[in-house]
């Protein structure tokens, strides 16, 4: 009989468990200092426990491997199933090889016995466990970034006083964001677990989220509730090639155990039991698109790894790429959004709010446009990538810096009334809204030991390994301005919690972070965002808008990217709309 925990499941699970008929099973276990003897342990047979993402399954409960394969393969449909603690899965496949695979996961494990607490508190953000129907929608927009599986929120919000599974969640001090979050299982409490454990589960970050420490102090948490409670010991499961994760688990005392994890070959695991999706080393915005395309079959021939070009084909249709930008874009279309001052007439003449703009000329007329407008943005008629613009000019002598910086990237330079607001990016494909997200510059926080500029590195660090090396803070004119115009020397130690914006610019490329807004966009600016794709007569486009609120009317539109970077709005379908776009033949439905 399988025990399963269902979603109903209550504090008296272990008294009703008890009353169940228990089956004895053997389990060899590792031979690690202060484990148990290898021999027999009295477990409950079958157990599975209700996740809400799928079951976790307890395969050492499970005393015949045909059994568990079965149970494995009882997997319903959008869900996840794990089959954790195997020790032989070789047997276990045997009798489904083309239905499971063998997950490509360490498992760890840490011993309470030998866990230190850390002596260091938290930098802007703290811990504390899930509480309401808000924290549960955060979670999910986190697993969703993450591509992982997303739970009913009345799930989440029936197991609070469960005392077999701990939500726990990381909430930024300043925002009150949710930026990570864990889920803890106590062996004891489900299943009357003879050898006294517990396990992790999803860890989970916020990718934009730029405060350190954030697992660390997660995964601490979550120990130290256990040694509370006086398990044993917590155990974790790890992709085999996540070296973050593993440095970070071992510096914290976990060891390796020989036990392994069994899944389904399900579309959710693809990437893990499909091989290697493509030789050649692609940046995210390029991967992305190819990995959509595999999945549906498409053909991939990627023709220029280092420039993102690639070649997909199905169904005798053949079409090129770099990354986002598709033979469907005309040369006439393309040329519209690179000179920034012709974007802005062709959105003017079609009725769209713009921001007023000349080309830089002499001393005296640039000085007189900073009068009338009181604040500039500066930036190269062409360009990408926000590579030599200036935000928030207000003085003559940084008006003639931010030119001569902007000269350098392009000879005709713009002078751009500065309007205030929140930087939003708009992607429509094939003429209709796919995702929109607020962009904000990036900023460090102080903790009364590091200078400025030192803060600026690691935080430059961080984003650069959440962005496969895509982000990066600039350490040039640029900055010391910001820094400087904050009231702040780069060389200068920040104090404890203060908080300083280095760049204006929001741009992900310098070091800027990105914010799914898609739900909450007003119809206005979805109006406008479609109308300036016809206007430029562009099948995908990246519009950038100034707005006072996401969910308001006002706007004014800036710039339009040709080749936007799908893989920064994840988790809205922006590389699906795309491949929907190119072959439509392979598209599922839009509901």
């Amino acid at each position: 009989m399988t025990q399963s925990l269902s979603r109903n499941s209550g504090p008296n699970l272990r008294h009703r468990l008890e009353r169940q008929a228990l089956a004895s099973t053997q389990l060899r276990r590792p031979t690690a200092e202060g484990s148990h003897p290898a021999g027999a342990l009295d477990y409950p047979g079958n157990v599975e426990i209700e996740m809400g993402w799928g079951r976790l399954i307890f395969a050492h409960t499970f005393q015949d491997p045909i059994e568990l394969a079965n149970a494995l393969k009882d997997e319903r449909k959008g869900d996840r199933d794990i089959a954790a603690y195997i020790s032989d899965p070789h047997v276990v496949l045997s009798h489904a090889p083309q239905e499971l695979f063998l997950d490509p996961s360490h498992t760890y494990r840490l011993w309470m016995s030998h866990y230190r607490p850390s002596r260091e508190r938290p930098q802007g953000f703290s811990i504390r466990r899930l509480d309401s129907s808000s924290d549960a929608q955060a979670i999910n927009d986190i697993y969703a970034t993450r591509n992982m599986v997303q739970v009913d929120p009345t799930f989440f919000l029936s197991h609070l006083t469960a005392k077999h599974i701990t939500y726990l969640v990381a909430e930024d001090s300043e925002t009150g964001q949710i930026i990570g979050t864990v889920t803890g299982i106590d062996h004891c409490n489900a299943f009357g677990d003879p050898e006294n454990g517990a396990s992790l589960w999803c860890l989970a970050i916020h990718p934009q989220s730029t405060l350190p420490g954030i697992g660390d102090a997660l995964v601490r948490q979550l120990a130290e509730h256990y040694a509370a409670r006086g398990r044993a010991y917590m155990d974790l499961s790890v992709i085999h090639d996540n070296d973050r994760a593993i440095q970070l688990y071992e510096k914290l005392g976990f060891q390796r155990i020989a036990a392994f994890t069994l899944k389904n070959k399900n579309s959710i695991n693809e990437k893990l039991f499909a091989g290697p999706a493509v030789q050649e080393e692609l940046n995210p915005y390029a991967l992305i698109i190819v990995n959509e395309a595999r999945r549906r079959g498409i053909m991939v021939d990627v023709t220029d790894a280092e420039g993102g070009f690639f070649k997909l084909s199905h169904g005798g249709r053949t079409i090129q790429c770099r990354e986002s930008l598709s033979q469907l874009t005309d040369a006439v279309a393309m040329s519209r959004c690179d000179d920034k001052a012709v974007t802005r007439r062709v959105l003017q003449a079609d009725g769209l709010l713009v921001p007023d703009q000349m080309v830089a000329l002499d001393k005296v007329a640039n000085e007189a446009f900073l009068t009338k407008h009181k604040a500039l943005v500066v930036k190269p008629a062409r360009g990408e990538q926000g590579r030599g613009i200036s935000v928030d000019i207000r003085d003559p002598e940084s008006l003639r810096q931010a030119i001569s910086r902007a000269r350098a990237h392009c000879d005709v330079v713009l002078l751009e009334q500065f309007c205030a607001g929140e930087d939003l990016r708009i992607i429509v494909t094939d003429y209709r809204v796919v995702a929109a997200a607020v962009r904000k510059p990036p900023k460090v926080i102080g903790d009364g030991e590091h200078s400025v500029r030192a803060l600026i590195e690691k935080h430059s660090r961080r984003r650069a390994s959440a962005t496969g090396g895509e982000s990066r803070i600039p350490m040039d004119e640029e900055t010391e301005r910001c820094v400087r115009a904050a009231g702040w020397d780069l060389d200068q130690v920040l104090p404890d919690g203060n908080s300083v914006t280095v760049r204006k610019t929001a741009n992900l490329h310098t070091g800027g972070t990105i914010h799914d807004v898609t739900d909450r966009l007003h119809p206005q600016l979805v109006e406008a965002a479609v109308r300036a794709a016809k206007a430029i007569q562009i099948p995908l486009v990246g519009l950038d808008f100034l707005v006072e609120r996401v969910d308001g009317p006002d706007y004014v539109i800036i710039e339009a990217n040709e080749r936007p970077g799908l893989a920064n709005h994840e988790p809205q379908p922006t590389a699906e709309r795309f491949i929907d776009m190119l072959f439509p033949h392979t598209a599922n439905p839009i509901t």
